[in-house]
């Protein structure tokens, strides 16, 4: 089984390759640097340096939000042409879950992946390693930092915070989650689409034409038109 997993659902573009148990290798950068123009030809240079042609291929993985809205969409897009084109299965995984898989398999506690959602919002969720399995214990959210920092200092146990957004609430999630905070090294929080290739290994494929990314919100410009397009409809 050779698997190739895409991850450009945030700033940090990834792509990488998996064959059976081995990670024949992976690409990662944290530029900020368009991903449509990058992210085929990242494929592709990897695919050659790892000699490996797209009929090698069994499985598509891609991280399907949330996070940046064009940049899931990017993501999604290529995943879903490339597995209709060669007739193979597409998984979609969690962003979110994608980077709690990195940070915490060695961590005793929860572990929190952080992705800023502007205006004092996050997307973030809450997993645990389990017998050596992910769990989530909170899905998938949209929610105020505040908000969300307050309700994990009720748990009272150590959490890892883990994301390159995380700079961007460090204060906040210090000052309210207490000596309970554990902040991920620096190495961590770009995530791994070797750890995205790993989640997705054994999960059965999706529907290809019906599968959709996890947004969790919609685009802000698609929001401020369904508001005027209401507005005009109620007069």
């Amino acid at each position: 089984m050779t698997i190739l997993a895409i991850d450009t659902s945030n700033n940090p573009l990834g792509v990488a390759l998996l064959d059976d148990n081995q990670v024949l290798g992976e690409y990662i950068t944290n530029i900020k640097k368009n991903h449509s123009v990058r992210v085929m030809p990242a494929i592709q240079r990897l695919m050659e340096d790892c000699e490996k042609v797209p009929a090698d291929l069994t499985k598509i993985v891609v991280a399907k939000g949330p996070g940046s809205y064009t940049g899931v969409r990017i993501g999604v897009t290529i995943a879903k042409t490339l597995a209709w084109t060669l007739n193979i299965p597409l998984v979609g995984i969690s962003s979110l879950e994608i980077l709690a898989a990195g940070a915490g398999r060695y961590f005793n506690g929860f572990v929190a992946p952080i992705v800023d959602a502007r205006r004092g919002q996050v997307y973030t969720a809450l997993y645990r390693y389990q017998d050596g399995v992910l769990t989530a214990v909170e899905q998938d959210q949209l929610v105020m930092i505040d908000e969300w920092a307050a309700k994990l200092a009720d748990f009272n146990e150590p959490i890892l915070f883990v994301g390159n957004d995380l700079s961007l609430h460090r204060t906040k999630i210090v000052e309210v989650v207490g000596s309970q905070a554990v902040i991920a090294s620096e190495t961590e929080h770009n995530p791994r689409p070797s750890e995205l290739a790993l989640l997705g290994r054994q999960k059965s494929g999706e529907d290809i034409h019906s599968f959709v990314p996890n947004y969790i919100r919609l685009a802000e410009a698609e929001q401020k038109w369904l508001e005027a397009k209401g507005k005009i409809l109620n007069g």
